[in-house]
This record gives structure tokens, sequence and C-alpha cells, in this order.
């Protein structure tokens, strides 16, 4: 399936229903009344979370969507039906934005949530309805209002706990796939991963976290070079990152250029990523030169970083280290994200 996480789209909410003028004539009534019922209303544009759904594919291919009309009032105080709502279904962690203000629409996270991004017009009032005291036959009817019409940008981040980070062949496509059932595209040419991958991670007694696999940042993403900073978003939502190393590229003359170099791009992106928990983890351990070049990092990577987890994705050595670390890590964030909440009073 093709991984789409950006489109615009035209929404057109249903207009209102007109009301009617109209008298009552019937045999036996000798004095007959206004009416005309009440037009109605129209049909609500609403977008809705659906967790089956991981792209916004479907929305690519149609470009505008258009609720139902109301029906118009009628005699014998006939009101008229409410115009049908349009449904769109989008996949959850999409956000939406009027494409013309630039305002949040909705950000909608948890499967099943909805938002009504284009109210239907209002129904017109019937004859009937302006009878008074004073005015016994009104002959006025109110037009349906129109509906709501807008311009939709609608943007997909994923919802994952942690977010693999690192250059091009660093192995977080062989990462993803050896601790969670993902099977992403495995190669030894960069830029293998052309879309984001989800997994699942089990770690200790019936617990998991969600793990996104973003693909490679190089120097000057941020200004849109190489294929990362199209999926740097996804990153956004997850609680901790993994930065991982290619441990048998590290060099002497300097050892944490690549570290430096990602951290900079994640920084010039988004400054909030830049300050996002972070665990260093050096891969490829399995090849002699990368065991080697560990020492380096112990050398000079900065205390706040520590301790940094070294492994290889082939051979499995130091994965379930690193699930524990991160198991620890993001139950911590949880417990302090529970702590503000319960602070601010939510």
């Amino acid at each position: 399936m093709k991984f789409v996480d950006e489109v615009r789209i035209k929404v057109k909410a249903g207009d209102g229903g007109r009301g009617c003028v109209s008298f009552l004539r019937e045999k036996y009534v000798p004095r007959g009344r206004p009416d005309g019922g009440n037009g109605g209303d129209g049909g609500d544009v609403v977008v809705v979370a659906d967790a089956q759904l991981t792209t916004l594919l479907d929305l690519r291919y149609q470009k505008e969507y258009r609720a139902g009309r109301g029906v118009h009032g009628r005699g014998k105080d006939q009101y008229g039906k409410r115009g049908e709502e349009r449904i769109i279904a989008v996949p959850v962690g999409t956000v939406i934005r009027d494409a013309r203000t630039g305002d949040l629409l909705a950000d909608l996270k948890a499967r099943g949530e909805r938002v009504v991004v284009a109210s239907g017009g209002r129904g017109g009032k019937g004859n009937a309805h302006f009878v008074s005291s004073t005015h016994r036959s009104p002959r006025l009817a109110q037009p349906g209002l129109p509906g709501e019409e807008k311009e939709l940008e609608i943007e997909l981040r994923l919802l994952a706990d942690v977010g693999i980070i690192g250059l091009p062949n660093a192995g977080k496509s062989t990462l993803i796939s050896v601790i969670s059932a993902a099977r992403p595209k495995i190669a030894d040419y960069p830029f293998t991963t052309l879309v984001p991958n989800l997994g699942v991670v089990g770690y200790g007694e019936g617990k998991s976290f969600v793990v996104a696999d973003i693909p490679g940042l190089i120097e000057g993403a941020h200004r849109g070079e190489g294929l990362g900073h199209k999926f740097l978003k996804h990153v956004s939502r997850t609680s901790l990152l993994l930065h991982l190393l290619d441990a048998s590229k590290i060099r002497e003359e300097d050892p944490l250029a690549d570290w430096l170099a990602v951290n900079r791009e994640l920084e010039l992106f988004d400054p909030a990523l830049a300050e996002r928990q972070q665990i260093v983890v050096a891969n490829k351990i399995d090849l002699p030169e990368g065991r080697a070049k560990l020492q380096l990092l112990d050398k000079l990577l900065p205390p706040a970083f520590r301790p940094y987890c070294a492994i290889s994705a082939v051979t499995g050595e130091g994965l379930e280290e690193l699930k524990r670390l991160v198991g620890i890590k993001l139950e911590e964030a949880r417990a302090a994200k529970d702590e503000d909440r319960a602070a601010a009073g939510l």
C-alpha cells in the first residue's frame, strides 16, 4: 500500500432546505390557517479517526467531499428532513488545518474521535412559524442558509512511543525487524527505507511499546535534502528517541561527528525535538571494527546521554538490555506526565 501522509481536500456542508408558504385548505374546515413547514438543516462534514487505516491514500484520489442538503419544507406542517452527514475516515494521529487561515481544527489521537469540519446550513422557517396574535396569515418563509465550505490541509503524524533515527545504513530497518513483527525492506545501500515503519515491541510481563523507524537523515535534511525531512514530523509525538549509530563507521579523528550531525538536523527542524529524551545505540558490534571503536564513545559521549547501548541487530547481542532500558525510560516518562496532569488538576 502506498504511504501518503499529506493531502489537501475541499469540503462542502449541505445547504439548508427552504421553508414553505402554504395555507390549509380542506373540506369541512371553514377557516384555513398557515401550515408551511420548516426546511431541514444541511448535513455536516465529519472527520473520524479509524484505527484500521494507516495512510491518507484514499483522500489523494478524491479531492472534494459534499454532505447532503436539507429537504424543503412542505404544506400540512411537514418539516424537511435533515441532510445526510458526510463521513471522512482518516488514520489515528491525523492533524487537520484550515488551508486558508492555517488554524488547527483537530488533532485526532484516539480511535473513534470525530470532529465536524464543516457545519450544515440551517433550514429556513415556513410561514406557520411566523403566526402571531397580530399576524394571523403570514405570507413569508425563509430560504435555507448555505453550508460551510472549506479547503483543508490534512496531515498524518504516526503515533509511536519510540522513534528510531540515524544516518542512512545505520541499521534502523534491521533493528525494527528483529525486535518487532514489522518487515521493512532491508538492503546494503542508502535510503532503502522510503516510508516510516511501525512495530510493536514486547518487553517484561505483558508490556509493550510502539516503535517507528524513520527514513535516514543526512546533513541538510531540514532544508529538504534526502528523505528524512519528509518524515521528521512523525517523531514529534514520540516520548523517546533511539539514536542509532553504525559503530563500525565511527571516525577516530571525530568520533561524535555523525551523532552531532543528526542532532543538529533535529534542532533545525524543530528545537523541541532536540530536547526529546534520547538513548544512543551503537549498532554493528558484531563487526571487529565496530566493537573496537566503542571505547571512543565511552570516552567522549556526554554524561547526559549515558548509559548508551551497544548492540548487534544481526546477532541479537544487547537487544534485551536495550528493550529493558527503553521500557524503564518510557515508564518514567509516563509517570512524570501523570504527575504533571495531577498537579494541573486534570
